[in-house]
């Protein structure tokens, strides 16, 4: 079977190794965001620019690499996958080897700048060529690859700690930036669009024919507006309650309170900090491969639910030491798996034609999102607490769970007859 386009057959490899490379170009650049915590305090020991002003770079990143993906993913869906990923390597690259040699906060932020650009480009374009890719299992491939994102730095955290030892942070960087960049600058030859006809003998079967929803067209829709609420809804309640962490277990006296499981001993938040990186990665493709047996919506339900009553939980018995580790890993794992849920239930929702485009204005959600951690502070300032913070945190996650089952879903369904120009109301998760 033929395909529009330059591509005439399926890449060596089919589409696992398309999914694989996207993995593996996620792992690459997950140390952008995640392994930045370990240069923070160096950059400041030789600069003493002031871990306030050194953190800007880090919003920069978040910002640029979040709000920016629609535009790359509009790429992406016209000229395919690889120049996209391409661009990115090289600005991934770039970025740490800036910061390698940056003097002054400027350069640092223009750096930051820099690689959450190329960031994006990689993230958005692995997602989006997933989603393509893997029409009858979206929610598993969707989670693979976000979990490539988490799970990356878990892999390097201590050589990269242990270069800063031994070589310097700027000699960490420059080695860092340039090697990961250079992998993920090969496996970009190996990226394909798929083809745009369904595949006959050896392929995969395609959903059923819909229409697809340019980003434009998208946005006027309401649906694609309640998945945003809800998106927007779950990524801030849960890092109002996970990215104040350090700050609670402090608030609680367990950051050096030593916690033994399964015969391994940690302070209660280093062992916190540690599962998250575990479960955070764990459960992308979990609720992912969930989501494609039981529909997107049930799965959302029980995900946000079980968010809902580990955040309550972890306020109520957290200053225990042992149980602070192990509620803390609960909210971590129901909470990951928006990464995986969102892009699959957009592209079933919309079609795949404009994947890469539509699920990165979802995307930017998470930047919405991000904009609501300050409030945690001053609710926990002004109440003297942090209980309130955590109610608000299960509140929304509660809200969420309920649209998802009696608003979303309804809302769905009419939208899928109307579509498949049927009024028969069958899911419009994609089958095998």
């Amino acid at each position: 079977m033929r395909q529009t386009g330059a591509q005439s057959a399926l890449p060596v490899g089919g589409r696992w190794m398309q999914l694989l490379a996207g993995v593996i170009c996620m792992s690459m650049i997950a140390n952008l965001q995640y392994g930045w915590t370990l240069f923070v305090e160096p950059i400041d020991d030789k600069h003493g620019w002031g871990r306030a002003a050194i953190q800007v770079a880090f919003t920069i990143f978040i910002v640029t690499e979040t709000w920016l993906v629609p535009v790359e993913g509009w790429f992406v869906d016209r000229f395919g996958p690889r120049i996209v990923v391409l661009f990115g390597s090289v600005l991934c690259a770039a970025s740490w080897a800036l910061n390698a040699v940056a003097d002054s906060l400027l350069v640092l932020y223009v750096a930051a700048a820099i690689g959450g650009i190329g960031a994006g480009a990689v993230y958005g374009t692995c997602v989006g060529n997933a989603l393509k890719w893997f029409p009858d299992r979206r929610g598993l491939a969707a989670g693979i690859t976000a979990a490539g994102f988490g799970a990356g730095s878990a892999l390097t955290v201590v050589p990269i700690a242990t270069m800063i030892e031994t070589s310097g942070y700027q000699a960490t960087f420059m080695a860092f930036g340039l090697g990961q960049g250079l992998v993920v600058f090969a496996l970009a030859w190996l990226l394909v669009a798929p083809p745009s006809a369904p595949l006959a003998r050896g392929g995969f079967a395609a959903p059923p024919a819909q229409r697809q929803y340019t980003p434009s067209q998208m946005v006027r829709t309401p649906v694609f507006w309640v998945m945003y609420a809800m998106f927007v809804m779950v990524a801030g309640g849960g890092l109002m309650a996970t990215a104040q962490l350090g700050p609670i277990a402090q608030d609680f006296g367990l950051a050096h309170a030593p916690v033994s499981i399964l015969g391994l001993t940690l302070p209660a938040l280093t062992f916190a900090l540690s599962i998250d990186r575990v479960l955070n990665g764990l459960t992308r493709p979990f609720f992912g491969w969930v989501s494609d047996h039981i529909g997107r919506e049930n799965t959302m339900f029980i995900a946000f639910a079980i968010e809902a009553v580990g955040i309550v939980a972890l306020s109520l018995y957290g200053r225990d030491p042992v149980a602070f580790v192990l509620l803390t890993g609960l909210v971590f794992f129901a909470w990951g798996e928006i990464y995986s849920l969102f892009p699959a239930c957009c592209a079933d929702t919309f079609g795949s034609k404009f994947a890469a485009s539509n699920a990165g204005l979802l995307y930017t959600a998470k930047g919405t999102a991000a904009l609501l951690i300050p409030f945690a502070n001053i609710i926990a300032d002004a109440t003297g607490s942090w209980h309130a913070v955590f109610l608000l945190a299960a509140g929304v996650n509660a809200l969420a769970a309920v649209l998802a089952l009696f608003v979303l879903r309804p809302m769905r369904h009419r939208m899928a007859a109307e579509s498949l120009g049927t009024h028969s109301g069958r899911s419009v998760t994609a089958t095998p």
